[in-house]
């Protein structure tokens, strides 16, 4: 009966994800919650199972989650070079919050082993500032220090000559 509300459920909504927040479905929630319980804990019939996989049934939503944005920022870099989605993209705003989420969760040592992993294999860069040579303030702020120690000062010519 349950398997069946579910399957209803996915028809009209196009994810089998059952909100506890949904009201309307909280017995189907709870349901929901206990299987993934019993997958975890090993404990799961293993036609449940079956019949669950069969519907594309996500046992893990925040993995599900974390992967559809790490695959997002994967083509992101491929359309852009790097993995540094500016907070000022209006198309890529959602994006860039996740991956300043990932910053934040790296910086407190509270990220998966394997995230951080997946992460490092795209060449994503998890302090944008610090001896990033790459960075336009910093590569200026380099060329700036050049010239002080060719010229023994910072009074820079208004137009400087090839």
């Amino acid at each position: 009966k349950n398997f069946d509300q579910l399957c209803a459920f996915k028809a009209q909504n196009g994810h089998s994800n059952v909100s506890t927040n949904d009201v309307q479905n909280e017995s189907l929630a709870g349901w929901v919650n206990m299987q993934r319980m019993s997958y975890n804990k090993n404990a799961l019939n293993s036609n449940h199972m079956q019949r669950m996989n069969s519907i594309g049934f996500i046992w893990d939503p925040h993995e599900h989650a974390w992967n559809k944005n790490f695959d997002q920022l994967c083509a992101f870099k491929a359309q852009n070079g790097h993995c540094n989605v500016s907070t000022n993209d209006v198309q890529n705003e959602s994006l860039a919050g996740w991956v300043n989420m990932q910053r934040m969760s790296y910086n407190k040592n509270a990220l998966n082993s394997n995230h951080m992993q997946r992460m490092n294999s795209i060449g994503f860069k998890w302090d944008l500032h610090k001896h990033s040579y790459e960075h336009p303030w910093m590569r200026m702020y380099q060329e700036l220090k050049t010239f002080q120690n060719k010229h023994k000062h910072i009074i820079l010519p208004k137009h400087v000559t090839a």
